[in-house]
């Protein structure tokens, strides 16, 4: 769903500017940023784009792909090599376009159910940060 005009005024996207010397600039904050920082913008679902600040080319796309690349580098992957593969080739086929919007839209109704069943289970067990043992009985 596209925001509306009066939405992109009163929550603009947030400007990241990368430099030659491969530094993220933050001109919300006005201050040099990691990818640990840009991951949490993600995870707080904050709308940012990543320009070159020569050609002002976007690099969003390639710092978001350097996230999950050290993600995936990081001890608990989530994604197969078999699964990696079967995306390389997709690449140059016919299939090439409809398999992203494929997977978006099977990850959006993955995450659907995943709210759902977590609106269930706090519906059923209420607060989840209690734990059994931490209800005053003991084991």
């Amino acid at each position: 769903m596209a925001a509306s005009p009066e939405e992109k005024m009163e929550h603009p996207v947030r400007l990241i500017k990368k430099y030659p010397n491969r530094r993220l600039y933050d001109t919300k904050t006005s201050s040099y940023i990691t990818l640990a920082d840009v991951k949490q913008m993600v995870l707080k679902q904050e709308e940012f784009q990543v320009l070159d600040a020569k050609s002002n080319e976007d690099l969003t796309r390639q710092i978001l792909l350097q996230i999950i690349l050290d993600e995936e580098s990081g001890g608990m992957p989530m994604f197969s090599s078999d699964l990696l593969s079967q995306m390389i080739r997709s690449y140059g086929s016919a299939m090439q376009g409809f398999m992203g919007s494929y997977l978006e839209k099977n990850l959006a109704g993955f995450q659907q159910m995943q709210k759902v069943l977590q609106e269930q289970s706090q519906k059923l067990y209420g607060d989840n940060s209690r734990t059994p043992t931490s209800s005053g009985r003991s084991s």
